[in-house]
């Protein structure tokens, strides 16, 4: 039997092709770092999705992972190795990272060293914060499906008086209050919110007698879930992994008045002693392929504009609407965290007596 020679040749290619890896291996660039970032499901996808394939393509790159509860642990940690730094990278929200910068624990990035920075989305890149947008979260709407018939699509449902002691959030100063009065303000037709939020406190007012609790424990998506409340807002990203936890039972909304990003960003620590290493590190987890894997496990919308987001993914993030999201200056709100505080003491809380 013949064997057609180009068919032979073609077929060899492909083997080939099929035999590579899915990626060149860089071994230019050798060392450890290590990466502060969050604690949990959030340290488990982020090591899957980002951590090792990055060891992958950098084998001689060694990559631990310091994992923190909070952004406020991790500024405390970075504060105490000031003198001698022992983490490289570090994760954290966009207003604990502002603070860092302002102490210069972190050093600005260079275009030259971390490339991906010309594709990022324009809220990727703030205002006196030496890093970058990693990740965008947005506040959601969620709710228990065998409860709420039909599903809610905008913020104003949560008014409605059928959820009177079934809704639950975190109240001011938790970043989830902020949020939804935020939201709340712009639906009322406030201003800049940097420069109050008093229509949106005044719809507050008005949904504090509905509340279940301003404190749930152990969080809002347990409560949903449970049965305990209705109705509850959260992070997409959590809200989503546990819609899948759940089997569906807690779904998630993004309303049709939009939301807002909550953002956080990486950075380089100033004095780390693998600079070379750590900038790689930033540059891939701030890459196109990077940014897909992570929304694609965890439902974070990416801050890379070429990042390629399959659809299933895509309408569970707000990777595809992002014009709906409400423009929000974390850093500026930042500054009056106890004036709103106060005013959340003063206003909402006795209304919910």
């Amino acid at each position: 039997m013949t064997i057609d020679r180009r068919l032979f040749i073609a077929g060899l290619a492909a083997s080939a092709l099929t035999a590579l890896p899915a990626f060149a291996q860089d071994t230019s660039l050798s060392g450890e770092i290590t990466l502060a970032a969050y604690s949990g499901v959030f340290q488990d996808n982020y090591t899957k999705a980002v951590v090792e394939p990055f060891m992958k393509r950098f084998p001689n790159i060694r990559v631990n992972y310091y994992p923190a509860q909070s952004s406020a642990q991790m500024l405390g940690t970075l504060r105490a190795q000031k003198g001698s730094p022992q983490v490289d990278v570090a994760l954290l929200d966009v207003s604990i990272a502002r603070v860092a910068t302002d102490e210069e624990l972190f050093v600005p990035l260079e275009a030259a060293n971390v490339p991906n920075l010309a594709s990022l989305h324009d809220l990727a890149t703030i205002e006196g914060v030496a890093g970058r947008g990693v990740t965008f979260d947005h506040l959601t709407l969620i709710y228990n499906t065998k409860a709420v018939s039909p599903a809610p699509t905008s913020w104003n449902d949560l008014w409605n008086p059928r959820f009177k002691g079934k809704f639950v959030m975190p109240g001011v100063p938790d970043i989830q209050g902020t949020a939804l009065t935020v939201i709340a303000n712009a639906m009322a037709g406030g201003g800049d919110p940097a420069r109050g939020l008093d229509k949106g406190f005044a719809r507050m007012v008005e949904l504090a007698p509905l509340v279940q609790s301003w404190d749930p424990k152990p969080d809002a998506y347990t409560l949903v879930i449970n049965g305990t409340a209705d109705v509850g807002v959260g992070w997409n990203a959590r809200s989503q992994f546990y819609k899948d936890q759940s089997k569906g039972l807690l779904d998630v909304v993004l309303p049709k008045e939009g939301s807002v990003f909550q953002i956080n960003t990486i950075n380089l620590v100033a004095g780390s002693k693998n600079k070379k290493a750590a900038e790689a590190f930033i540059d891939y987890a701030l890459g196109p392929e990077a940014q897909k894997a992570f929304t694609e496990t965890m439902f974070y919308a990416p801050t890379n504009k070429k990042a390629e987001i399959g659809k299933e993914a895509l309408d569970r993030t707000a990777a595809g609407v992002m014009e709906r999201m409400i423009r929000v200056d974390w850093i500026a709100l930042a500054k009056l965290r106890d004036k709103l505080t106060e005013q959340w003491r003063r206003q909402v809380l006795p209304a919910s007596r």
